[in-house]
């Protein structure tokens, strides 16, 4: 069963949802027991800078720019979750509909048959009414939940946009960085080329043996068989970000292939909000408060049923026997009940606990997200430092590598190393090359992801928009 501590933190959520606050109230108050949330970062991060609504424009890459906003306009995943937004706004008119009376019509014509029957036309016109006093709250807990739902549903369109805008930003990092890896690859193939021609020169001179030009068409082959590799999973990068778009394969590989485009480097440093101001912005800590506020409002929908109901109804309708005197005689009635449940063997007394069941796992739902998105952060800002680290580690690597294989081909040339040296130096260099590009993008991730972890990616004022909650802290 739903504690009554966690009862009264979901009313005061709702409380705040209706007055335009939709932050969880363990965020402003006392936590929830076995919730603890930190004043600060484990590792304070320097001055706040970063503003992560739009993190990915921070990168400066004119091309991501423009494949995020298709994305955002353009997915199908998330025109489906429009379409569920629509469905709850729908949800939210038929039960504020609980409020007014049901009124239906009714007409008809009748004509005796039969031997004594008569020939005239018996005309009639009536209407019925039938009105439900919400005095135990049966219905404005049920327009709540609605309420709640929507909200979840918006909430649910943000937090799949900020998945979205990160997965396309994180591919399209991958297909720069094997963009790289394939100049790279090239590059050095020529190189090759370069020392397999020096080998052939030098063992047609008598200079060197047979195994001098083995060993460096055997590194050649090596080199050229992971370009078709690289452009195998570059054309797979840029499909899927042609799906993330919403658009059929093609055009986003061409770009691609036919732009010259560096692997997106972050800023150097940069600071971020506190943990309880994070979570306030995450979309996924947001729906799950909605939906602990809609499985609130149910148990009061349930527990609404152990109480009396009080019911209008009415009626007024005529009948003639001709069309011109049909409204002669007018005759109605009205009626006040009140119905009280005795006995169903148990059967509300279970859905009240069903629906206090609900709201106990959506209260632990709820934590589980704040837990989450503390761990996101954490787990990303620690990644992003490390990343930063091995940028500058293996970019001492690469110059060291890259001055070691310039010798060494000036050396080799000379007659002064073998070839089995050249050959270390040479792939101590592409691997250096690739380590670099490799950690490059590592750094680029890291600063997506932290981007993602911060709650960026949405904008609340179209959220606002699509379910016509207010704006926190507005």
């Amino acid at each position: 069963m739903v504690s009554r501590f966690g009862i009264r933190s979901a009313a005061a959520a709702l409380c705040a949802l209706a007055s335009a606050c939709a932050t969880p109230a363990a965020l402003d108050g006392p936590s929830e027991p076995g919730l603890d949330i930190p004043a600060q970062w484990s590792v304070p991060p320097p001055p706040l800078e970063l503003d992560p609504q739009s993190y990915w424009t921070i990168l400066g890459d004119p091309l991501l720019d423009r494949l995020v906003a298709q994305a955002v306009e353009r997915n199908r995943d998330l025109a489906q979750a429009s379409a569920r937004i629509a469905q709850a706004r729908a949800g939210v008119k038929a039960s504020r509909a609980g409020y007014l009376p049901r009124i239906a019509g009714s007409a008809g014509v009748q004509r005796d048959i039969g031997d004594f029957a008569e020939d005239d036309f018996q005309f009639s016109v009536g209407a019925d009414a039938q009105w439900e006093i919400d005095l135990f709250g049966q219905i404005s807990n049920d327009v709540a939940a609605a309420r709640a739902d929507l909200a979840a549903a918006g909430y649910g369109l943000a937090d799949l946009q900020r998945l979205i805008v990160g997965q396309v930003a994180q591919t399209y990092v991958s297909a720069r960085t094997l963009a790289r890896q394939l100049a790279i690859a090239r590059e050095t193939l020529a190189i090759q080329d370069e020392n397999l021609q020096i080998a052939e020169w030098r063992l047609q001179a008598g200079l060197v043996s047979s195994f001098d030009v083995e060993q460096a068409r055997a590194q050649r082959a090596q080199t050229a068989a992971s370009i078709p590799a690289l452009e195998r999973d570059l054309a797979q990068a840029a499909n899927t970000i042609s799906t993330l778009i919403g658009e059929a394969p093609g055009p986003v590989r061409e770009e691609l292939e036919n732009t010259a485009g560096i692997i997106p480097a972050p800023p150097a440093s940069f600071g971020f909000e506190a943990p309880a101001e994070v979570l306030r912005r995450r979309p996924d800590v947001r729906q799950a408060e909605a939906a602990l506020l809609a499985a609130s409002a149910r148990v009061g929908v349930a527990r609404a049923q152990l109480f009396p109901l009080v019911r209008l109804t009415g009626n007024i309708g005529t009948a003639s026997l001709g069309v011109s005197e049909l409204f002669d005689i007018i005759t109605g009635g009205l009626f006040a009940g009140v119905s009280q449940l005795i006995f169903d063997g148990g059967r509300t007394r279970a859905q009240v606990e069903a629906a206090q069941a609900a709201a106990e796992g959506s209260l632990a739902g709820w934590e589980q997200a704040i837990l989450q998105a503390l761990e996101d952060v954490e787990s990303a800002d620690a990644a992003m430092r490390a990343a930063r680290e091995r940028v500058l580690l293996f970019a001492l690597a690469r110059e060291a590598a890259d001055n070691a294989a310039i010798l060494a081909r000036s050396q080799y040339q000379a007659g002064l190393i073998d070839f089995q040296t050249l050959l270390t130096s040479e792939n101590q260099l592409l691997s250096a090359r690739n380590a670099l590009a490799a950690s490059e993008a590592e750094r680029a991730t890291a600063f997506i992801r932290l981007g993602q972890a911060l709650g960026g990616g949405w904008d609340e004022r179209t959220i606002a928009l699509e379910t016509g909650q207010p704006v926190a802290g507005r």
